[in-house]
């Protein structure tokens, strides 16, 4: 699978013409700041260094499947991150038959809770991944 759409969205598997793009959420303050700890590299050159790695391909042994998503600031506050987090758990439970999914969300990030409980997603647990307080 390729690609995939909802009512508002299509969504494609990441390609290198899709660098810019990556590459500017990523140098966008407000919007890395919620990204993954992992995934927040701290220099312009880091930044654009791990923009270019292929996410759609992620390297190690995989316990876990954890949806993700992000999207520029101006299309904040409109429904689309649950549009895509509702799409993405369909792919993966029924289509993929994965047996459970997850969201790992920063404890400060409200919004991205509520994204995930509007999906169905249950608190499983508060932690600490790479020294950010996290609700899984």
């Amino acid at each position: 699978m390729d690609h995939f759409s909802t009512d508002r969205l299509t969504a494609e598997i990441l390609r290198e013409d899709h660098l810019a793009d990556i590459v500017a959420l990523h140098l966008d303050a407000e919007v890395s700041r919620y990204l993954a700890a992992c995934d927040r590299p701290r220099s312009r050159r880091r930044r654009v260094r791990r923009a270019r790695r292929n996410p759609a391909h992620p390297a190690g042994r995989v316990d876990e499947i954890e949806i993700a998503y992000t999207s520029k600031r101006e299309f904040w506050g409109q429904g689309l991150g649950s549009e895509i987090a509702t799409a993405l758990t369909d792919i993966g439970l029924s289509r993929l038959k994965f047996p459970s999914l997850i969201g790992l969300i920063f404890v400060a990030h409200g919004a991205s809770r509520r994204v995930l409980e509007k999906s169905n997603y249950v608190l499983e647990k508060s932690t600490r991944h790479h020294g950010e307080d996290v609700v899984i």
